[in-house]
């Protein structure tokens, strides 16, 4: 086994769920106002990364133990015959389509967009506006 970091190995499942999160496209970015968030299955990723990068496909599986993920299309054949699923790790992926079957995600990626919104417009106030303010 190669040599990992302790502290990742044995991070609780509360925390280790957390670290499955993968970078969004630059439409999904615009639109959500949030630069990553984390995968569940049923997302739509590419691969960035590695044998198969390019080949795009929905999340199949997510194992939070390992922190990887199976796509579907992603199969490699076994030499006793057969094929396997492969596991890809979420940081050599980006998310090109959110599943939104979930209210509690949609909703707080809707609560990202408002607070995005709301620091956006108070950093390009004008400075005459400020300093009226202040007076």
């Amino acid at each position: 086994m190669a040599k990992i970091n302790p502290k990742l190995l044995h991070v609780p499942s509360h925390l280790r769920d957390s670290r499955i999160g993968s970078t969004l496209s630059d439409n999904l970015r615009e639109q959500y106002g949030s630069r990553s968030c984390r995968l569940v299955k049923g997302d739509s990723v590419r691969v960035l990364r590695g044998e198969y990068s390019g080949i795009e496909g929905k999340v199949e599986k997510v194992n939070t133990q390992k922190g990887t993920l199976s796509i579907e299309g992603i199969q490699r054949e076994k030499v006793k015959g057969g094929n396997v699923k492969v596991q890809i790790h979420s940081s050599n992926l980006i998310i090109t389509g959110l599943n939104l079957d979930d209210k509690y995600r949609k909703n707080k990626l809707q609560r990202n967009l408002n607070l995005s919104k709301e620091s956006t417009d108070s950093k390009h106030t004008p400075k005459t506006q400020k300093q009226e303010a202040k007076a």
